[in-house]
């Protein structure tokens, strides 16, 4: 961590797998959740079945809480956050790693298309994700301080739409949309489909792409501590003299 402080007390929010967790018990005291007992794994931990949107800690139980690659499946992520900004301490970090809003386009676009033209209808087929530009909102709504956002965007490979679609599935990553369609996804839509994939998203060599963009988010519980920025019209030194720059609107 790039962060020069010790943590104490520390929750790992529903990363999948306890690797993330068990490197953190070497600098404090760690508390993972997981939905589910046989997914809390072993690694000197503590471990707790809490669904992320139902947290069961005291107010101020944590001064550091992470989150990896988990939060984009909650139903009610400014809940969340408000619950995360809740159980830290003041002067706490939270750091957390989601699944962002250019994930999966390419899918989403083929499918839209492919049942537009054979089923003469759209229904969700990929879930939605949070967009970068909402984040630092998001994290201020919930009570966080010096919000910071950013994102990676990581294009796959793969031989044709089946194969993301295979690897998707042993993610766990299938859709469960309370919205979507309950009727069997018919073959011809499905072959329309890889049709559309394939003239839209594929390279001279025939492969075809998938964008997963990873969203990062970062904030502070308030503090007397932490800096405050100056009341607007206080300052004391022109921008041009700290740039060392000449001021043409002399």
């Amino acid at each position: 961590m790039s962060v020069k402080r010790d943590f104490s007390r520390i929750l790992d929010l529903g990363t999948p797998g306890s690797t993330l967790a068990a490197h953190l018990t070497s600098r404090g005291a760690v508390t993972r959740t997981a939905p589910d007992a046989e997914l809390l794994g072993e690694g000197g931990f503590n471990g707790v079945v809490a669904d992320e949107e139902r947290l069961p800690f005291e107010p101020e139980s944590f001064d550091l809480a992470v989150s990896a690659l988990a939060l984009h499946n909650v139903n009610d992520l400014p809940g969340t956050l408000i619950q995360v900004r809740r159980a830290l301490r003041p002067d706490g970090l939270f750091l957390a790693a989601l699944m962002g809003g250019q994930s999966l386009t390419e899918l989403r676009q083929a499918f839209l298309r492919a049942e537009e033209e054979t089923m003469g209808g759209v229904s969700p087929r990929v879930a939605p994700f949070v967009d970068l530009r909402d984040l630092g909102a998001l994290m201020q709504r919930a009570g966080f301080a010096l919000p910071v956002t950013d994102s990676d965007v990581v294009r796959v490979r793969y031989a044709s739409m089946f194969d993301l679609m295979r690897d998707l599935r042993a993610m766990g990553a299938t859709n469960v949309l309370v919205s979507r369609s309950r009727k069997p996804l018919r073959r011809a839509t499905l072959l329309r489909a890889a049709e559309i994939y394939t003239d839209m998203f594929s390279d001279p060599d025939g492969r075809v792409r998938a964008t997963f963009e990873i969203v990062y988010l970062a904030g502070w519980v308030p503090h007397e501590s932490q800096q405050k920025p100056l009341k607007p019209g206080s300052a004391t030194v022109r921008l041009a003299d700290a740039l060392k720059i000449k001021d043409y609107g002399e």
